[in-house]
């Protein structure tokens, strides 16, 4: 008797080990018929199965042996958070129609950042057919159009029937997965859409409001924000699944990217804006300098997710997180220096880092996932636009009171000024008049040095010695040439003793007025040097342009055919001698005066009616 006890013992030990599986892989089946406005949360009634190969097929999870590995995924959060993994997942999902009439039901999906999607739904026949979708796939490939994933199901009457589901990302799997009535799903779906048209439009005309802000006031701060803003919602736009479905519906690099690479560049952005607007480079100039580093890398870090999106984006959400709490230092820091701005910027950023910070946890599933940790970036946005705009105000608000202030500091400097301009008015008029009665004085002075020759109207020898001292010290600052030409009658005394001394006099002015006639630059001066000898001055001119200057002097002189019988050419004409120098330093100006002076001489020993230049050898002659 012992022994047959013993026996069935064993006997009902081996049959609980063997069937014990199926009793503990029991999925908890939902009546889809009790469903009512309100939709059901689908985690408690998922039997999960962990596929790390990725390579198990529907008919596969469907063996007996694979079948009794799902397991209950045990929780009632609002959705099944794996968070990084190289794993698929499958999904099994018992439905029951209680009812006599079909059902038609919604099954949302609701997370737009999933790569792969596999829905496999029960036919008439009894097989199965699967719908493939996912961030990663054309937008076309969902049954139905949403920036979540949504599948119609239609439930016959009383029937059970079980769906599986396969999810595989290189994002954070997270699965929020609901079952609505249809006519539930569309209101909700409704007033979501109402939601994010609501939050763009926002963003919209936060952009435009500041964009006519930096066309009105030139404050590329204003700019700065219109940055920031527009990335922050791009990021959050990619996150939403909104531009997939607006955007780019066939992409799949950027439908993965897109994300990542809209945070990064809001992190660039926010980094840009912060140094403006706390004046870092002023009050922390060490960090200020990594700031600007960091505004750098942050641009190009989307590059990365190229090479391999699932190797850095880990890495990724790590730096947004350090990013994020080292924005709230600074602000606090510049802060505690009494910086104005930095207190609307800290309390912005608080609730924004705040947020990122409940999104980043959640993404790495440490927090449980719902509408507010999903949406968490979003709410922070929000808020962060609206303190940000405030402290914008107060940024402008500042500026005018600072520019008020400073208009009546001018006004009270203006009037003070004009009390002392009163009070020292006596004294005043008393200089004024010391100084007129100098002037008048200096005046006559000047009357007596007249710079101009009374014979031929040109300026005299003092006006031309100063003159001369003059140009030569410009050029000697300059390093620009300076030209000097002397010019002198040929056999002036023989045609002032043939034709009398009025004759010579016309003559003298006559030849006057040919110079001045040829030599008309601005800046260059013609004047009376002595007797039958004239000079001219041509500052910035290189040896060949002066010398052709003097020839062009001598034909327009001979053309003149002014009668001279005691001449060898029958008519005046002149000898011209030309030097050209750039003045240095131990020379003075008569040096050219001399060298003019010698090539004059040269001139009337070659046979007169010529000009000649002047030659310097290597080093200076001393003349």
């Amino acid at each position: 008797m012992i022994n047959k006890l013993r026996r069935y013992i064993i006997l009902l030990l081996l049959g609980l080990y063997l069937f014990a599986p199926h009793i503990l892989a029991a999925d908890k089946v939902l009546d889809a018929s009790q469903l009512n406005q309100t939709p059901v949360v689908l985690t408690e009634y998922f039997a999960v199965l962990e596929d790390p190969s990725q390579t198990l097929t529907l008919d596969e999870v469907q063996l007996p042996d694979m079948a009794n590995r799902f397991r209950a995924s045990q929780t009632s959060a609002a959705a099944l958070n794996y968070g990084y993994t190289h794993s698929a997942y499958w999904l099994r999902l018992n439905l029951r129609n209680a009812s006599k009439y079909p059902l038609q039901m919604i099954l949302e999906i609701g997370i737009a950042r999933l790569e792969s999607i596999q829905f496999h739904h029960p036919v008439a026949n009894g097989t199965y057919r699967t719908l493939t979708t996912g961030s990663a796939a054309p937008f076309r490939s969902r049954p139905y159009k949403n920036r979540f994933f949504v599948f119609p199901v239609t439930l016959p009457a009383h029937a059970d029937q079980v769906y599986y589901l396969r999810f595989q990302s290189k994002s954070p799997i997270i699965i929020p997965a609901r079952l609505w009535n249809p006519l539930a799903f569309h209101a909700y779906e409704r007033n979501d859409y109402i939601g994010q048209a609501w939050y763009f439009g926002m963003v919209t005309a936060m952009i435009l409001f500041n964009l006519l802000l930096f066309i009105a006031l030139r404050d590329v701060i204003y700019l700065l924000y219109v940055n920031l803003v527009t990335c922050t919602a791009f990021s959050l736009a990619s996150q939403n699944g909104l531009t997939k479905e607006f955007l780019w519906h066939n992409s799949p690099l950027w439908s993965i990217t897109s994300t990542v690479t809209g945070y990064s560049l809001t992190v660039a952005a926010l980094l840009a804006f912060m140094r403006y607007m706390l004046n870092t480079e002023k009050i922390i100039p060490k960090i200020d300098r990594l700031l600007k580093v960091l505004v750098v890398f942050f641009l190009f870090f989307p590059v990365v997710f190229v090479i391999s999106y699932q190797g850095f984006v880990k890495l990724a959400v790590l730096l947004y997180g350090i990013m994020l709490i080292l924005v709230i230092i600074i602000g606090l820091y510049c802060a505690f220096k009494r910086q104005r701005s930095a207190y609307f910027f800290v309390a912005a950023y608080v609730i924004f880092c705040f947020s990122g910070v409940i999104g980043i946890m959640a993404a790495l599933g440490i927090l449980p996932t719902n509408i507010l940790t999903i949406n968490a970036w979003q709410f922070g946005s929000a808020l962060e636009m609206l303190l940000l705009a405030f402290a914008l105000a107060d940024r402008f608000n500042v500026i005018r009171q600072e520019k008020e202030k400073a208009q009546r500091e001018a006004f009270t400097a203006q009037q003070l000024l004009v009390e002392n301009l009163k009070s020292s008015e006596h004294m005043l008029e008393t200089r004024v008049a010391e100084r007129t009665a100098e002037l008048q004085i200096l005046n006559r002075k000047l009357e007596t040095l007249s710079a101009t020759d009374g014979l031929t109207g040109i300026a005299n020898r003092r006006h031309f010695d100063a003159t001369l001292e003059s140009e030569w010290h410009r050029a000697k600052r300059q390093g620009q040439p300076l030209a000097l030409a002397m010019l002198d009658v040929d056999w002036f005394k023989k045609y002032n003793d043939h034709y009398g001394h009025q004759a010579g006099d016309e003559c003298l002015s006559h030849v006057a007025g040919i110079l001045a006639a040829n030599v008309c630059r601005n800046g260059d001066l013609v004047a009376r040097y002595g007797g039958e000898e004239f000079v001219f001055i041509a500052p910035g001119t290189d040896d060949v342009t002066a010398l052709n200057m003097a020839r062009k002097i001598c034909v327009a002189l001979q053309s003149q055919a002014l009668p001279h019988e005691i001449s060898e050419f029958k008519a005046v004409t002149a000898s011209i001698g030309v030097a050209t120098i750039v003045p240095k330093e131990g020379l003075a100006a008569d040096i050219l005066l001399k060298a003019a002076d010698k090539a004059l001489y040269s001139a009337k020993e070659q046979g007169r009616n010529q000009a000649v230049l002047h030659c310097w050898s290597t080093s200076l002659p001393s003349l």
